[in-house]
């Protein structure tokens, strides 16, 4: 009877993997479906390189969406990076146990709040502070870089303490017992062994700055225009299809599936390559 019902369990197993697979695989053609036609139509390269998104007359240029999306990642990626590591070694090196125990549940709770609250916070505080001290319209590549900056936080941090905390406690302490203080065994030891988990944390991070919506929607501006600095209004890939999408029809529906289809690849490569990171130190 339990051998059954171990076959049984394995069965629903195997049915949820299946399942999961099988959803993916739909998704994907569905939106392969939709948006190819539109590369034939006008081409590949005109789609991707063309600098001008005029729907109504059948203008479909994403590089100006392409750039801002790069940009705003990238910016966040720099402020986020740094801060989410710091805040990692901190707390698997630093921080006493007590201290610890408050500062993990409010980092989970940033992972934890609606991206619209973000949007709200950037629009009522980020913005407005953008364009009294540096000038300009205030909806900028700089205020999405800050918001998405401080969204991917959680997942930089989390995953980098843990690869932080599985280096052998082994090769701390011969570090230390060769005359090196604690930082250089941090900088020097620590940090190189987890390397991967951390490679692994930032790609993470980006994938997440790159397919956000909500919160980048409400402070960049949404100007399909190439910027010119980090203070210029800009519209990403992702923001797009979300403000167009639900007046779409015809070649613009196609085109806006077509986004999706970049989009879509752009995070396929960003999974393939944290796959592709070898597994980080474990204990033994």
């Amino acid at each position: 009877m339990s051998n059954k019902n171990e076959l049984v369990i394995e069965k629903l197993l195997l049915l949820c993997a299946a399942a999961s697979i099988f959803i993916v695989f739909i998704i994907t053609l569905f939106i392969f479906y939709e948006g190819l036609p539109i590369f034939t139509k006008y081409g590949l390269k005109s789609f991707l390189l063309g600098q001008q998104w005029y729907p109504e007359d059948n203008i479909f240029g994403i590089f100006p969406m392409i750039i801002g999306t790069f940009y705003v990642t990238l910016g966040a990626l720099l402020m986020g990076v740094p801060l989410g590591l710091g805040c990692a070694i901190f707390l698997a090196e630093f921080a006493p146990p007590r201290l610890a125990r408050l500062i993990r549940p409010g980092i989970e709770l940033l992972a934890a709040i609606p991206s619209v609250v973000y949007g709200f916070w950037g629009m009522m505080v980020i913005v407005p502070f953008i364009r009294t001290y540096l000038g300009g319209p205030g909806y900028s590549i700089l205020a999405g870089a800050i918001i998405l900056a401080v969204m991917i936080l959680p997942t930089i941090i989390n995953i980098s303490e843990d690869s932080l905390r599985a280096v052998p406690r082994e090769y701390k302490e011969g570090s230390l017992a060769m005359g090196a203080n604690q930082w250089q065994t941090i900088k020097k030891i620590t940090l190189p062994t987890a390397k991967s988990g951390i490679i692994a944390a930032v790609v993470l991070g980006m994938g997440r700055a790159v397919g956000e919506t909500m919160a980048v929607i409400m402070v960049v501006g949404n100007v399909t225009a190439m910027p010119g600095s980090i203070l210029d209004p800009v519209r990403t890939l992702t923001a797009n299809v979300a403000l167009e999408m639900g007046y779409a029809s015809g070649d613009h529906s196609q085109a806006l599936f077509a986004t999706g289809i970049i989009l879509f690849i752009t995070i396929m490569i960003i999974n393939l390559l944290a796959n592709m990171i070898p597994g980080g130190v474990k204990k033994e």
